[in-house]
């Protein structure tokens, strides 16, 4: 056995490698040793668990004092049974290891995850800021720098050096360095004594500051999406593979048009811009170094798009902002979308992507690896790649305007509670308000849109792009949202009051501390809202298991629930996950829109059949 010795605050700690099997039983005596919560992580040989010909390799027990580095292609067996034993476990982002032993070692992350602890978790609960907006972030290296020891190595820089020495690169470098390679085997060891340390610094305070019960709630939600995680969503992949072809033909389409123009490489911003100003458009917008700027902010408006590339009606398109549009676009859903999806999924051609439970500084939930949660709601064709097992169909429910009726349920705006109540469309009736009985379609979006931008704090120069209107109507019609909804200018003035002149932060019905920038006290409103209606979806996610639906659901994206029922059932299954995701939140029904799609995801969304 190699024991290796490491300074960690201050006091000399041991790592453990077992060579042989009679090295095992100084680990059985550590695990004997009386430490009621064990640190665990584990080292494998990429991020995506799932994939074809992912490995563990190895699986790192830890207290404040020591580490234990097992190798799992020697004592698998002594690592699971090590998991299994009945005793809480605490662990650094959670669902990632939870899976990586679920798949590897037959340990299920339904029963490990139970007794689990995350860092992770109760850091997000202390402070969820990412360190460009203040925060520490939520990286191991970073919270044990503050809370450990301020001299805590990095262990994934440090690894980055040695994979490089070894002629590996970071892609490589995890499947390719010797598994006793010393500084591999001492930094798989540091991460969990620090992790153990992190966890007897954080804990308490997460119980002074009365987050207990939130954080149970966090801890439980993220087994749940786990689970959903590790049931994967089926691919149509003869699908994606005419998708990729189409998207790479619809760029090359859009290059073709942009020559025509001038322009020899959409990426260009000055060949863009040279050609756009040719054509008669002025562009205002300057870079930090002074550049014309053309991203799509830019371009959108000049196509005749907004923000969610829904036609305005405004001008006549422009032709080359729209085939740069289009081509950088089609080139990016090949990539990030058509690609990743062929070479993330499974051997079952079924994808994982991740889900991040508690995102941004709001605890959104997300998906990444890939971000299915960008994808346009105008567009159905990379949703139509996701298809129901057979003999099921595709189910969803969303939230009827979550967050407008989130907003008058937290400012007690009588006008919008009763507009609620009667069951009216909020954004007719905001536009019925302001632009008078007579309103037009794009009126309804100007009121929709000032809806959602005091939601999502968009001024009045994010509304004009949404919608294409004019700057004048715009704050007209801001003006009369504030007369007619009075209750919410009311409701945001006292939460930015309250956190100028008391403690810089909102806190959530839930009880999350949200911290509020300096010079953005105006997000006060927004980031409440944004955090309650995520954490309905939360509460919705846990009450579907707990009514026994769980085996239904695949994917939460936004307000959506994604699930499959047997085709017979699919009506009776969806309309009851629908039931489970209404409730009253202070006086205000929050209700759901439950709907059978059919074969596909993006058969929701216009996909033909």
């Amino acid at each position: 056995m190699r024991t290796l010795t490491h300074t960690v605050a201050g006091s000399t700690v041991g790592i453990h490698f077992p060579e042989r099997r009679e090295d095992l039983d100084g680990f059985r005596a550590f695990l004997a040793g009386g430490d009621k919560v064990l640190a665990f992580d584990t080292e494998g040989i990429g991020l995506d668990v799932y994939t074809p010909g992912h490995r563990l390799r190895l699986a790192q027990f830890g207290n404040s004092r020591e580490a234990w580095v097992l190798r799992t292609d020697l004592f698998a067996e002594e690592a699971a049974a090590a998991l299994r034993q009945p005793r809480p476990f605490v662990m650094h982002n959670a669902p990632f290891d939870l899976l990586t032993v679920d798949r590897h070692l037959g340990v299920r992350l339904e029963d490990l995850g139970a007794r689990t602890f995350d860092t992770r978790v109760l850091a997000h609960l202390l402070d969820p800021r990412a360190p460009q907006e203040g925060g520490i972030g939520l990286g191991l290296k970073p919270l044990s720098a503050v809370y450990v020891d301020p001299d805590a190595p990095d262990t994934q820089e440090g690894l980055t050096a040695v994979f490089r020495s070894l002629g590996l690169t970071k892609a490589t470098g995890w499947a390719g360095i010797p598994v006793d390679n010393e500084t591999y085997v001492r930094y798989a060891g540091l991460d969990v004594i620090l992790t153990h340390r992190l966890f007897r610094e954080l804990g308490p305070m997460v119980r002074d500051i009365g987050l207990d019960r939130l954080s149970k709630f966090e801890h439980h939600l993220q087994v749940l999406l786990a689970i959903l995680q590790r049931k994967g969503f089926r691919l149509d992949v003869p699908y994606v593979e005419r998708l990729k072809a189409d998207l790479l033909g619809e760029a090359e389409r859009g290059r073709a048009v942009a020559r025509r123009y001038g322009v020899e490489n959409v990426n260009s911003t000055a060949q863009v811009a040279a050609a756009l100003e040719a054509m008669g458009e002025k562009l205002t917008e300057r870079t930090a170094s002074g550049a014309t700027k053309v991203d799509k902010g830019v371009l959108l408006p000049l196509a005749d798009l907004s923000l969610s590339w829904e036609r305005l009606d405004v001008r006549t398109p422009n032709p080359l902002a729209d085939a740069v549009l289009r081509s950088k676009r089609a080139e990016k859903w090949a990539v990030a979308y058509a690609d990743a999806f062929l070479t993330l999924r499974d051997a079952n051609d079924r994808l994982h992507p991740s889900i991040g439970a508690l995102q941004a500084r709001t605890a959104r939930m997300s998906i990444s690896r890939p971000p299915l949660q960008q994808l346009p709601s105008s567009d159905w064709r990379v949703r139509r790649a996701f298809v129901a097992d057979p003999g099921q169909s595709i189910i969803a429910a969303d939230y009827q305007a979550v967050e407008m009726r989130v907003l008058a349920a937290l400012s007690d705006d009588e006008t919008m509670k009763r507009a609620i109540a009667e069951g009216v469309d909020l954004h007719s009736f905001t536009a019925e308000r302001v632009f008078g009985p007579d309103f037009t379609k794009a009126h309804r979006k100007i009121a929709k849109a000032v809806g959602f931008g005091k939601v999502y704090g968009g001024g009045a120069a994010t509304i004009c792009r949404q919608t294409g209107a004019d700057l004048v109507s715009v704050k007209r019609a801001l003006a009369a949202y504030d007369a007619t909804f009075p209750g919410i200018k009311r409701y945001s003035r006292r939460l930015m009051e309250r956190a100028e002149f008391g403690r810089r932060e909102v806190v959530t019905p839930s009880g999350r501390h949200l911290p509020l920038d300096r010079d953005r006290l105006y997000a006060a409103t927004n980031y409440v809202v944004q955090s309650t209606a995520r954490d309905l979806l939360a509460q919705a996610i846990v009450d579907i298991f707990a009514a026994g639906l769980g085996d239904h659901l695949l994917l939460p994206v936004h307000d959506e629930l994604i699930a499959q029922a047997p085709t017979a059932d699919a009506e009776e299954v969806i309309r009851e996950v629908g039931r489970a995701m209404e409730s009253t939140f202070y006086g205000v029904r929050i209700a759901s829109d439950p709907e059978v799609y059919g074969p596909s995801w993006g058969h929701g969304y216009g996909a033909p059949e």
